[in-house]
């Protein structure tokens, strides 16, 4: 049969739309491939390709590429810092001219509707429940005490992704409500009942000083397991050891979590001497590890949001009202143990029937006040409520507060305090009273230091000549002033005390 004109022409249509789909599919996957230069490689990805090489040529014998990539990994793990320098360096080499190579690349900004983070109040909650008289008593004597009020067990997290996207980073603050609210380790102190004075907590330092500590917690490159430290927190023993569990517990599960499933191992640098803990500013360690992972989420180095959002979403309950200017209500502090999950659903009710977030109205903005925790007075060195008049003028406030002294504890109205509170009503149990100035013993008395400092500014501790100081032999755990070490010298170890003296001298 001979093909008619039409039928020539339909094959020739067809052969040319075949040759055109080709090109552009040829063009496409080109295109693919020149879409992002490859990030460079790291100093483990050096080593290994040259010593498999290596390896292969030398063992003909080797079942294949499985073998000698484990060959290459047992032998990286046994090198040296001195032996990995030079991988070490080629990779940063490479790194460098790679970033300075690369064109910009501008982070999409992220558009999440479900928030995913590793802050989990409950789990710190059901370890709670399960300590010892003696653990709680350890957990208090660290400056943790507040802890052990924790009522919550979940996170609302439509309500602290609604406060992510109004989170100014730069300027550490909400922006809700029409107003910007400034937080400070005052307003940690106040919702999570954290010190906000004291030394700075510093987790950087020599990796050979906790050498010993990251393999007692089997620390990977990833971090410390939480189910480790859920296992060890589950012995009856409440010494050195149970205190550090503890601390890395709660600030991998509430006060300050990774973007990571595991405990930050940088953490166990402020964790060497466990009898300076309860030293540390905890309060400003929260909000500036909280203010780093969300700047760090933002710029979508991670996909999990660290940090405590327990205490911005506390801090939002107490800082705005939902129910009007009506009466004003007796305050809690720490504001963490006046939330249980009852009074969060109620909280959400109301918001919801309002219309949302952010309809309230905002009455939490002067903090800069000292609070007294009678339950927490011993982690916090603060002067006990009978003795808080010592060196302090009475005023009206305190005469009201005699009148009103209830079985030993202290309830105020609020419409005498300057912080201004009016969420719901509450029963006032170990409650607060409220100073503008308060003169305390020096944290270092049991050093034998006698002074009386002012809490709001105590400039006296940072110099303070009775200091604690840790004995300088690695096994041994003595704490005391400089004139308490030189006696415990003389007597423990006097083959040093003589050399300690001279050294003094």
């Amino acid at each position: 049969m001979v093909p008619n004109e039409g039928d020539i022409a339909t094959e020739k249509r067809k052969a040319e739309e075949q040759v055109v789909s080709e090109e552009k599919r040829k063009k496409k996957k080109k295109k693919k491939k020149q879409v992002a230069t490859p990030r460079p490689a790291c100093s483990w990805v050096y080593f290994s390709r040259e010593f498999i090489k290596e390896y292969i040529a030398s063992h003909p014998e080797s079942s294949g590429l499985k073998a000698a990539t484990k060959a290459a990994s047992d032998a990286w793990k046994s090198m040296s810092l001195e032996e990995k320098a030079k991988y070490t360096n080629r990779a940063r080499e490479v790194w460098d001219n790679y970033l300075s190579t690369a064109p910009a690349c501008t982070p999409k900004p992220r558009k999440q509707t479900k928030l995913v983070t590793r802050c989990s109040p409950g789990r710190l909650f059901n370890v709670l429940k399960r300590l010892t008289p003696e653990q709680k008593a350890a957990v208090k004597s660290m400056g943790f005490g507040s802890l052990l009020g924790l009522r919550c067990r979940t996170l609302r997290r439509s309500l602290c992704l609604w406060l992510l996207e109004r989170f100014n980073t730069t300027r550490c603050s909400l922006e809700i409500c029409g107003e910007r609210i400034p937080l400070s380790p005052k307003d940690v102190e106040l919702v999570m009942g954290l010190a906000a004075s004291g030394k700075d907590v510093v987790n950087s330092g020599p990796d050979d000083l906790i050498a010993v500590l990251r393999h007692s917690y089997n620390a990977s490159n990833r971090g410390i397991s939480v189910r480790l430290l859920e296992e060890r927190l589950a012995a009856p023993e409440a010494g050195e050891d149970f205190k550090r569990s503890f601390v890395l517990y709660a600030l991998g599960t509430l006060l300050s979590p990774t973007a990571r499933l595991d405990v930050s191992p940088s953490f166990l640098h402020f964790l060497t001497n466990m009898d300076v803990v309860h030293q540390y500013n905890w309060g400003k360690f929260l909000l500036d590890r909280l203010v780093r992972e969300v700047s760090r989420f933002r710029q979508g180095k991670q996909r999990a949001v660290g940090g405590c959002l327990l205490f911005l979403q506390l801090f939002y309950y107490e800082s705005i009202s939902v129910d009007g200017l009506g009466p004003l209500a007796t305050a809690i502090v720490p504001c963490l143990s006046s939330w249980g999950e009852d009074e969060i659903t109620q909280r959400e009710k109301r918001e919801r029937k309002l219309g949302g977030y952010g309809l309230g109205e905002v009455i939490f903005k002067e903090r800069c006040l000292v609070m007294e925790y009678p339950e927490c007075r011993d982690q916090l060195d603060g002067p006990p409520v009978d003795s808080i008049s010592m060196g302090v003028e009475r005023g009206p406030l305190f005469e009201q507060a005699d009148e009103e002294q209830i079985n030993g504890e202290i309830t105020m109205d609020e419409g005498d305090m300057p912080v201004l509170i009016r969420s719901k009503n509450v029963v006032c149990g170990d409650i607060a009273v409220v100073v503008d100035s308060v003169r305390v013993p020096c944290r270092n008395k049991e050093y034998g230091c006698n002074e009386t400092v002012d809490y709001m500014n105590n400039d006296h501790e940072e110099t303070c000549t009775y200091s604690p100081c840790s004995c300088p032999l690695q096994d041994c755990n003595f704490v005391g002033s400089s004139d308490q070490l030189s006696l415990h010298f003389s007597s423990r170890h006097w083959d040093s005390g003589r050399r300690f003296r001279v050294l003094k001298g």
